[in-house]
């Protein structure tokens, strides 16, 4: 019996139906389910609330959000081998959990969440964590259909979507993204020994919260813009935006509030969205 649960020990579980993490699906598990509490936590309150979990495996983070009070789970795996274990955990929460055999990558959520509030709550697998996290920030309509993200990255990737302007080295394109649409904030690291296999990185949780009425800019104007500027990030703006401007640079880029001659990481998310603004207005991007 678990400290949060009736059920098995996850490392039980993992050795009863042969479960060993593949590299070539980015699986790292976590078997403390203290740990995998402190995760579910960390989205807030769950009572009444649908979760969409990506990349359960053998399911330490599924239980830890039923028992939490999640009014249900839509847990999508991609491995096969880990449905037998994942359906032990349907079998304890009645009504409760629905597992998915997909890609997340492809699936669309929404049409398997009962009506209601929803977040994401993932430990997602490391080669596909960053590709998710785009598509949430970029669906449409905005405001989201998720209330929020709790989400497992890498440190690195973590710190890059909650980088500004303030912290040049990590400041890149997803942070701009991110800090346009979301607030974004650390929520704590996790060790590599908490994991089987262990990573060669520390991890850490990152909560992300929609803002209900970001400034107005068209995505795809944005992505040309940040794409450009980012591409050549040691070049000045003036130089940089050359593909997208032309002869037009300096002036555009002034239009918009900035100097000709600032670097790509020193620009805020609110001068890249004047500039894609401007851009757009007289280029059609």
């Amino acid at each position: 019996m678990s400290a949060i649960d009736d059920l098995p020990p996850l490392r039980e579980v993992v050795q009863r139906h042969g479960l060993m993490p593949k590299k070539s699906l980015g699986q790292n598990f976590l078997f403390d389910l203290n740990l995998t509490m402190r995760i579910a936590r960390a989205s807030g309150p769950l009572e009444g609330v649908s979760v969409v979990e990506v990349g359960p495996g053998p399911g330490g983070l599924t239980r830890a959000l039923l028992a939490g009070g999640a009014r249900h789970v839509l847990a999508i795996e991609r491995d096969e081998r880990c449905l037998p274990a994942l359906a032990e955990i349907a079998e304890r929460y009645p009504g409760r959990l629905t597992v998915i055999n997909a890609d997340a990558l492809t699936l669309d959520p929404t049409t398997h969440l009962p009506p209601g509030p929803a977040r994401v709550v993932a430990n997602l697998p490391y080669n596909v964590g960053t590709a998710l996290l785009v598509g949430w920030l970029t669906t449409e309509p905005w405001p989201p259909w998720w209330q929020s993200l709790t989400l497992m990255f890498q440190r690195e990737v973590a710190e890059r979507i909650v980088a500004d302007e303030r912290r040049p080295k990590d400041y890149g394109r997803l942070g701009v993204l991110a800090g346009w649409r979301t607030r974004a904030s650390i929520a704590f690291d996790v060790s590599p020994s908490a994991f089987v296999p262990p990573p060669k990185v520390v991890s850490s949780v990152v909560h992300i919260v929609p803002r209900a009425e970001p400034e107005p800019c068209r995505l795809g104007a944005l992505e040309a813009v940040t794409q450009a500027a980012f591409g050549q990030r040691r070049k000045m703006l003036r130089q940089s935006l050359k593909g997208l401007a032309g002869g037009d640079t300096t002036r555009l880029i002034e239009e918009a509030g900035l100097a000709p001659t600032a670097r790509a990481e020193d620009i805020p998310v609110a001068g890249y969205l004047a500039l894609a603004r401007v851009l757009d207005r007289h280029l059609h991007l």
